[in-house]
């Protein structure tokens, strides 16, 4: 059998419309492309190595394309109708409840090292300024549950300095209310104020100014926004000064640590789930291990003097 001329023949027989024909035509390219040879058996194991190409597809889209390669499987009078529903239900199947697990000293030690830099005087005036920005940014991360690319986002207009609050517009296109704690306060005034001696005559209105700018040597003396990739860019490369290695900590280990923090003083997960602008409590239901009563528990019974 010809896979090519087979996929050709059942697309010809198709009554769909021209866009459910697109996408199958999709699907079954990809599994021509999985199985590689032009004359390979229709069974459940070229199946299961095209349902494993897909594992990077949103659910629609393995759906349709599963759908797909089902109904060219049955064109074919191929396979086992039994064994490629199986074989679907197991690939496509939800993944369970994952509990919350990262390394807090690692993330610990990077903060630490993060709140020491103020920038060497004798450094360059870019130097510096990265030095200042990379403190604030990490402080905001930990102190505000702030996604990185919300945390980019920010412009100097959408801080409330007195309030030490911000409204941003977050996932899901929802509106929130960010809190700011008086270290990550002092460490955004302190960058900004460098960068204004630096900068001070930028055309861009100060408002609308970037909290977060590039400070490298392609950005010349404009004020330009970070992207989230040159941000956890600089990051990965103070968590190598601060002795951490790189695959110790992620970038969403910061908001990892601050619903953890929240949770270890309050023991309030309704109150977590509010600061973290989690949608669901099941969300931070994950992170309930941390401190929990089991903990004092065992502790209680094992370790007691």
């Amino acid at each position: 059998m010809n896979i090519k001329t087979e996929i050709t023949r059942f697309l010809g027989t198709l009554d769909r419309s021209p866009c459910t024909i697109f996408t199958y035509r999709n699907a079954l390219q990809q599994f021509q492309h999985s199985i590689g040879e032009e004359d390979a058996e229709l069974n459940t194991e070229t199946y299961k190595a095209f349902l494993a190409t897909l594992k990077s597809r949103s659910p629609s889209t393995q759906r349709v394309y599963t759908t797909a390669v089902r109904k060219f499987y049955a064109f074919c009078k191929s396979g086992n109708p039994a064994e490629l529903k199986e074989a679907t239900q197991h690939s496509t199947r939800k993944q369970g409840k994952r509990i919350v697990n990262f390394n807090r000293e690692a993330v610990e030690k990077v903060i630490e090292y993060c709140s020491s830099l103020n920038g060497d005087p004798s450094s360059s005036s870019r130097i510096k300024l990265e030095a200042l920005r990379d403190r604030a940014f990490v402080l905001t991360l930990v102190d505000t549950g702030l996604r990185i690319s919300e945390a980019c986002a920010l412009k100097r207009s959408d801080i409330d300095w007195m309030e030490q609050r911000a409204i941003i517009i977050g996932k899901g296109d929802k509106q929130a209310v960010i809190r700011f704690s008086n270290r990550s306060v002092e460490a955004l005034k302190g960058y900004l104020h460098a960068r204004s001696v630096v900068e001070p005559n930028s055309r861009t209105p100060l408002g609308s100014q970037p909290i977060f700018a590039r400070h490298d040597i392609r950005a010349s003396k404009k004020i330009r926004p970070i992207t989230s990739g040159g941000m956890w860019k600089a990051i990965k490369s103070r968590i190598e000064e601060a002795g951490v290695d790189r695959s110790d900590v992620r970038i969403h280990d910061f908001r990892h640590y601050f619903v953890t923090m929240t949770y270890l003083a309050k023991g309030n997960l309704k109150l977590s789930q509010e600061l973290a602008r989690h949608e669901s409590i099941t969300t931070t239901n994950r992170y309930a291990h941390f401190g929990s009563e089991t903990d004092a528990a065992y502790d209680e019974i094992f370790n007691k003097k």
